[in-house]
């Protein structure tokens, strides 16, 4: 074998090393959006969180609320520096172990730059701790915390989480959950998931109630009821934790409605895991609020929260029915965009219907003729909203719902009973604590069901005006007699 011995220079090295120096880019920052067409600015670019430590101290008295959030993430690109979504005061910030630099850019953008570049793939530990009164705090052009008469509640949809910790606020970004609050003796305070600490003194006269959620969870989904709750602890068949709860300034007759409703939680969760495919998370149960405390229920994840005033005139099984659905349609498979928020509220409300037809008030179909024939008349503004881009401004349109529902139910006629239940299925499973979008459930559909979506989806969620059922309106369909609670549920 002959050996050639090759002579480099010193010039000729500097170049070469000096091509490969410059073939690997600066850090750059990440972007201060996820990419959302509705909201640009929720969310953010440049790494993904893996988990939030969330760690309070709640005043009542004076709306004080001070915090350290501890975040673990990656880096998805070489980081010079990154957003976070926050709007409240913040002290001070930590990334690896090193103080950052942080400006605060429009009413929720956190912008913090490392003391040191952070690589592509590297870990990334964040200590960001605050202080400062969130009923005071305006972003968005409004104040997401609710301050109430015997404590806070920090629920709404899209945005909530800017008010009481940092966060990559975006479905997309999905996380696991401990949220540790300290608040006065005999205040209840109540998350998501697992309880680990059930009102463990703290010190003279506070208490700290600590709650884990182990599954992938959205940020919005995320939640806080502080106040004045009867609350109750059980376990479900398959050992599930069930926590239920209740303001005690609801009426005897709202409370005793409230409790018929949501102590069927465990019941309603199984019945609809039977169709749907396994309930997706480890803990159950609901949180009722004073009446007219937040005027609305929202899915929040294992433990959705109504707002007492739903349950006034009694009971009320079609509105679990409907935040209970959203475990599996909105929780555990999220939106990938806000514009396709159909997908959570028209299969919700198609829930109903079928919860509707099980109790024998009104089969799917006859609330489909009826509100497709009855409730929204041909001219109806209702038929001018595009459920599959309603616009951020009708984000939560009525046709979001309804006419969202009502293309549930067509698709279910167009591709059988078989195929139909077999989506729901195979979405449920193949995009468990994952998200979504319209054109991935119309492939799945299509596979699952060899039939071409793309007319009746563009019809039905796309194009304005009342679409053709092939049903004659010329006869009123009777009112089923679930409709008053499917509306109350809405309302």
């Amino acid at each position: 074998m002959l050996r050639r011995t090759v002579t480099v220079t010193a010039a000729v090295l500097a170049v070469i090393l000096g091509v490969q120096a410059g073939a690997q880019a600066a850090p750059t920052p990440g972007s201060p959006g996820a990419g959302d067409v509705y909201y640009p600015e929720y969310g953010n670019g440049g790494y993904d969180v893996a988990h939030y430590d969330i760690r309070l101290r709640y005043h009542p008295a004076t709306d004080r609320l001070t915090g350290t959030t501890t975040i673990l993430a990656s880096a998805t690109q070489d980081l010079s520096r990154f957003n976070l979504d926050f709007a409240l005061a913040t002290q001070s910030v930590r990334v690896n172990n090193r103080a950052a630099t942080f400006t605060k850019q429009g009413d929720h953008e956190l912008v913090v730059t490392p003391a040191r570049p952070v690589a592509r793939g590297a870990p990334l530990t964040i200590v960001v701790e605050y202080d400062d009164i969130p009923s005071t705090v305006v972003a968005a052009g409004f104040t997401s915390w609710n301050r109430t008469p015997d404590g806070a509640l920090a629920v709404n949809e899209p945005e909530i989480a800017w008010w009481w910790y940092p966060s990559n606020d975006h479905p997309t970004d999905k996380a696991g959950f401990d949220v540790s609050i300290l608040v006065p003796t005999g205040v209840e305070a109540i998350s998501n998931g697992t309880p680990t600490r059930w009102a463990v003194p703290a010190f003279g006269g506070w208490d700290r109630w600590s709650w884990r959620q182990d599954k992938p969870q959205a940020t919005y989904l995320t939640f806080l009821a502080i106040g004045d709750f009867d609350t109750y602890q059980d376990t479900s068949a398959d050992g599930s934790p069930i926590v239920t709860a209740y303001n005690t300034r609801l009426d005897a007759a709202t409370a005793a409605a409230a409790r018929t409703s949501v102590e069927r939680s465990d019941e309603i969760t199984d019945w609809l895991a039977g169709l749907v495919g396994p309930y997706p998370f480890g803990a159950r149960g609901g949180v009722v609020t004073g009446a007219g405390d937040q005027g609305f229920a929202l899915e929040t994840q294992t433990r959705p929260v109504y707002d007492g005033r739903s349950f006034i005139r009694g009971s009320n099984n079609s509105l679990v029915v409907h935040e209970l659905a959203h475990q599996w349609f909105g929780d555990s498979v999220s939106v990938g965009q806000w514009k396709d928020i159909w997908l959570n509220e028209g299969f919700a409300s198609y829930a109903q219907w079928l919860w509707s037809e099980e109790q024998g008030e009104g089969t799917a179909a006859e609330i489909a003729d009826y509100v497709y024939s009855t409730v929204y008349p041909v001219d109806d503004p209702f038929w001018q909203v595009l459920p599959g881009d309603p616009g951020p401004e009708r984000l939560f349109d009525g046709a979001v719902y309804d006419r969202g529902a009502l293309t549930v139910h067509h698709l279910r006629e167009l591709v059988g009973d078989e195929d139909f239940f077999a989506i729901l299925r195979a979405w449920t499973d193949t995009r468990r604590y994952g998200d979504g979008t319209t054109p991935e459930f119309q492939a799945l559909a299509e596979r699952i069901s060899g039939v071409d979506l793309d007319a009746f989806l563009q019809e039905w969620l796309y194009t304005p005006g009342r679409p053709d059922r092939g049903v004659s309106t010329l006869s009123v369909p009777a009112e089923p007699k679930s409709w008053p609670k499917i509306v109350a549920a809405h309302h």
